[in-house]
C-alpha cells in the first residue's frame, strides 16, 4: 500500500483514504490546520449521530478538492466513477431528472470525505417521499457577526413556536448563525410548509421590526437579523448537523439544547472537529426530531394570531 494510501474501516467496509496528509484546513495564529486524515476520522467518529440525520435524503456536496484555498464546487449528480453500494436517489426536475448521492452508512461518510466533500448539504425530505419535507428550517442570519442578535431572535422564535405546539431544536450552523428546525411528519407539501414558515417569521418581524425582517434583499434589512424560510422548498437543501463547514478551523454545525442557548461563550462557530463529538455523545435533541407534528392545529393557532 503506498504512503499516499490509508486504508480506514468503516461499518462493514474498507475504505480507502488517498493523500491522507494532504492539508485541507490550512491553519494560521488563531487556528488549526487539519488534513484530510482529520476530516475522514472526525467523519468516522461522528458517524453514529449524523447517520440518522441523513439517511434517505438526497445530499448536495460541497467539494475543495484542493482544500480550503483552492475551487469549490457543489455537486448534486453523483459520478459514475462513485462505487455501486453508496445508495443514490434519481429525482424529478425541470426538464429531466437528478441523481443524488444517498449516505445511508460511515462507509459512505468516510468515502465522501475522501473526494474532500467538507459540507454535506441534505434535502428536508426523503427519497420515497419527495415532495413531502418532514423537517422545517428557520435559518437565523445576522447582518453582521452578532451572535446576540441570534441568539434573541431563537429565544423569540421558539416562544411563538411553543405557543403553535410546535416541537424545535436550535443548531449552530457552523457559520454565523443558528438553525431551528422543526420536525415534521410530512403530509404537507413543500409550497404548504413554505408558506406557513413564511407567516411565522412574517408574525415574529412584525412583533419585533427593528430586530427582525424578512426582506429578501440585502439593502432592505439595514442592521437587522433575517428570518430565512428559502430552504423549504423542492430541491432546496439545508446543512446536514455535524457536517462540517467550509471556514478555517474546520467549525462543525453542531445541534445545541435550548439551555445551551444562554451560554455567554456560545457563538455559531463554539464546535470544530476537535470536540464536536464530545457534544454529540450528549444527545443534545434528545429525540426531539422523532416527534414529527403536522401543521394542521398549528396554522389554525397562526390564523387566530394574525386576526
Amino acid at each position: 500500500m503506498s504512503d499516499d494510501v490509508r486504508t480506514v474501516r468503516a461499518g462493514r467496509r474498507t475504505v480507502e483514504v488517498h493523500r491522507p496528509d494532504k492539508v485541507i484546513f490550512p491553519g494560521d495564529g488563531d487556528t488549526k490546520t487539519y488534513t484530510k486524515g482529520d476530516l475522514v476520522d472526525y467523519y468516522r467518529a461522528v458517524a453514529p449521530f449524523m447517520l440518522p440525520h441523513l439517511r434517505g435524503r438526497p445530499l448536495m456536496l460541497e467539494r475543495y478538492p484542493d482544500g480550503l484555498g483552492g475551487p469549490r464546487f457543489m455537486q448534486k449528480n453523483i459520478p459514475d466513477a462513485y462505487p455501486d453500494w453508496i445508495s443514490r436517489v434519481e429525482v424529478p426536475k425541470e426538464g429531466g431528472t437528478v441523481c443524488h448521492t444517498v449516505c445511508d452508512d460511515s462507509a459512505t461518510l468516510v468515502y465522501l470525505a475522501d473526494q474532500a466533500a467538507l459540507t454535506l448539504h441534505r434535502w428536508l425530505s426523503r427519497a420515497g417521499r419527495i415532495d413531502r419535507p418532514d423537517r422545517l428550517v428557520f435559518d437565523l442570519d445576522p447582518a453582521g457577526d452578532d451572535f446576540p442578535a441570534v441568539r434573541e431572535a431563537a429565544r423569540h422564535l421558539r416562544a411563538l413556536l411553543d405557543e403553535l405546539g410546535l416541537p424545535s431544536a436550535p443548531m449552530t450552523t457552523g457559520s454565523r448563525g443558528l438553525h431551528v428546525v422543526v420536525p415534521l411528519t410530512g403530509r404537507e407539501d413543500f409550497d404548504e410548509v413554505r408558506a406557513f414558515a413564511r407567516d411565522v417569521s412574517g408574525i415574529l418581524a412584525a412583533t419585533h421590526p427593528d430586530e427582525l425582517t424578512t426582506a429578501a434583499r440585502k439593502k432592505d434589512r439595514g442592521d437587522r437579523l433575517y428570518l430565512d424560510v428559502g430552504r423549504n422548498a423542492y430541491a432546496q437543501t439545508a446543512v446536514v448537523p455535524f457536517t462540517v463547514r467550509a471556514r478555517p478551523g474546520a467549525p462543525v454545525a453542531t445541534p445545541i439544547t435550548w439551555s445551551q442557548l444562554d451560554d455567554p461563550g456560545l457563538d455559531a462557530r463554539r464546535w470544530t472537529v476537535a470536540d464536536a463529538v464530545e457534544q454529540a455523545r450528549t444527545d443534545p435533541w434528545a429525540g426531539a426530531m422523532s416527534r414529527g407534528r403536522g401543521l394542521g392545529p398549528a396554522r389554525r393557532r397562526l390564523a387566530k394570531m394574525r386576526g
